[in-house]
Parts: structure tokens; C-alpha cells; sequence
């Protein structure tokens, strides 16, 4: 079932990274959307783990064609006419520039992961424990693309690994 995106917990502050972001990096005007969610077409989704005093991920979801895009206006070239893996790199990169403008709005001390790319729509992507912290659909020329900020209970891991310790005393 679709669900229709709505007001949470950093959502402006995603809508200006990504906003700055996309005009600064690819010279492209983007703008927040109403669109249902899942997409049909076959995307390809970034995620950016985040570590340390905070903790979550950043996913960014494009379609291959959106992918290839962002590429050529990030790279300043043609699209490449294939999903190949420069593309992976750029896309990856562009995540990257997201979850790392975002840092700022986090407390001190967020590390930032290496970005994983999965592409395709036959797949679940889970952050064990996380909550959905703001999930935002962006309108371009080449379409509608998702960015989401999942935030994982801060307490998790901290009481999982003492409750480990002590069963293993």
C-alpha cells in the first residue's frame, strides 16, 4: 500500500541540504512533492550510515535514468548511456554530500559510513530499531526521487552489548 509522505522530525532540514545540494553540485532546481510511496519504477537506493552520538541512515532513491542524470550534471558531461559504475560512484557521492551537509543538524561526534548502492525493487532494506525521522519526495525535470532519514534508538546497541557482558560473566 502507498503511503503518502508527510510532516516529521528533520524534514527542513533535509529539504535545504538537498535543495543546496542539487543546485550547488548539479545545477538543478528541486523542489518537495506530494508523491506516493513505493515508486514502480526500478530504483536504485544509497545508503549512508551514520555513527557515534547519533545514529541512522540516510537513503537517497532515483530511478537508473535519474541516476545517470545526476551523474552527467555532477560529473559536467553527457549521461552515460549505461548504469555502469561511474554512475554507482556519483550517486554514491551525491549521498554522500546529503548525509554529510546534514551532519551539522545532528549532535557532535557523527561519524559517516562508506555509501551502499542496491539496485533494483526486489529487495527490503531495514535499520534494525530505526524510526522513520523524515522522509521527503523531491520534484525535477527527470522526475520525483526520495530522500529518507531513519533514526535509531540511541540506547540500543549501549544496552545490547551490557546485557551481552553480563551473559557472558
Amino acid at each position: 500500500m502507498p503511503v503518502l509522505l508527510g510532516t516529521e522530525a528533520y524534514r527542513e532540514d533535509a529539504i535545504r541540504v538537498v535543495d543546496n545540494v542539487f543546485r550547488t553540485m548539479l545545477q538543478l532546481e528541486v523542489e518537495p512533492v506530494e508523491a506516493p510511496w513505493p515508486p514502480e519504477d526500478d530504483l536504485v537506493n544509497v545508503t549512508i550510515h551514520y555513527a557515534g552520538a547519533w545514529k541512522g541512515a540516510l537513503l537517497l532513491e532515483c530511478t537508473r535514468e535519474q541516476a545517470r542524470l545526476f551523474t552527467g550534471r555532477l560529473l559536467g558531461i553527457e549521461p552515460p548511456e549505461e548504469f555502469n559504475d561511474d554512475v554507482r560512484d556519483a550517486v554514491g557521492e551525491l549521498a554522500n554530500m546529503i548525509a554529510g551537509n546534514l551532519k551539522p543538524v545532528l549532535p557532535p561526534g557523527v561519524a559517516l559510513s562508506m555509501p551502499t548502492l542496491v539496485e533494483g525493487t526486489d529487495y527490503a532494506l531495514r535499520v534494525l530499531g530505526g524510526n522513520l525521522a523524515s522522509m521527503v519526495a523531491f520534484g525535477c525535470p527527470a522526475g520525483v526521487f526520495w530522500v529518507t532519514l531513519i533514526e535509531a534508538p540511541q540506547d540500543d546497541v549501549s544496552a545490547s552489548l551490557s546485557r551481552l557482558r553480563e551473559q557472558l560473566n
